[in-house]
């Protein structure tokens, strides 16, 4: 009896120092950063353009960029990851096949990131003709990102009681009534928890952008879905390999990681308390 007492005393022992040592990691990185990048944040610093080989100035069009991007990669696969969900879960008739495209699925969501941006410099930039442009970026990152969103709408919409669907299909409901009005709706904050890991990745990737839209420098704001960008990500990969000027941009580069980190927690904060007002209408 006591020795059972001993192991649950240590297990929690080593679970409370993991958590420990998890929150002071982050917090220290957190800290780490902003002592080295706070002291370039200012409001010129968000909305201007860069200057004098981006040493000076700030990086509005990389945040421009940035939002940009994301909002196409989201807009674009969150429609189709939800609706091949609905198929795999509601519709798919279940066997090797459908086994088979869930492995897929989930061998996808694996896949190194500058592979999708091989992919989409051959479909996008260059088969198709887009060029290097937000829409072949957006393209690109959405279906980075669609495996992600796929995955965790397919166990968002299992988690729904079978239940649900028997009573509403008793009432004489049409499926995709049922579908419409009873299983979405209660598997929302599940589909929405995929979207926030997919919003974070779209929002921080440099391979697949740096092949597809980012620009080096562009003197000008984007003007349709067809013209260049900077981004964030790939505007910090340029700044740590600039050469003799390493240094120079080094607090810059920290500032720009900061507003970087803003930008993917603000668009994550929104979607968590959009989740939140989901769940909280929860019956069940």
């Amino acid at each position: 009896m006591k020795l059972r007492y001993i192991k649950q005393s240590a297990f929690f022992f080593v679970v409370r120092l993991s958590a420990a040592v998890i929150g002071a990691s982050i917090a220290g990185f957190v800290i780490y950063l902003a002592v080295k990048g706070a002291g370039v944040i200012s409001w010129s610093f968000l909305t201007e353009h860069p200057r004098d080989m981006m040493t000076k100035g700030g990086i509005m069009p990389a945040i421009l960029g940035t939002f940009y991007l994301t909002l196409g990669a989201v807009v674009i696969a969150l429609p189709m990851g939800i609706v091949s969900a609905i198929y795999l879960s509601e519709y798919a008739k279940q066997g090797p096949i459908i086994r088979i495209i869930r492995i897929g699925v989930n061998c996808l969501a694996g896949v190194p990131s500058i592979i999708f941006g091989l992919f989409g410099l051959s479909l996008f930039v260059v088969f198709l003709g887009f060029g290097s442009c937000i829409l072949s970026g957006s393209l690109t990152l959405g279906f980075l990102i669609l495996p992600t969103i796929i995955g965790a709408s397919e166990e968002a919409l299992k988690s729904v009681p079978q239940t649900f669907r028997e009573a509403s299909l008793a009432l004489g409901v049409s499926k995709w009534q049922t579908i419409y009005r009873i299983v979405l709706p209660n598997a929302l904050p599940g589909i929405l928890t995929g979207s926030i890991l997919g919003i974070g990745r779209a929002a921080g990737e440099t391979a697949p952008i740096m092949f597809t839209s980012a620009a080096f420098f562009t003197g000008k704001l984007p003007q349709s879905i067809f013209d260049e960008v900077m981004a964030l990500p790939y505007h910090i990969y340029v700044l740590a390999t600039a050469g003799t000027r390493i240094e120079q941009t080094r607090p810059i580069q920290f500032g720009t990681i900061l507003v970087l980190m803003a930008l993917v927690l603000g668009i994550d904060l929104i979607a968590i308390v959009i989740r939140s007002r989901f769940r909280r209408k929860k019956r069940w």
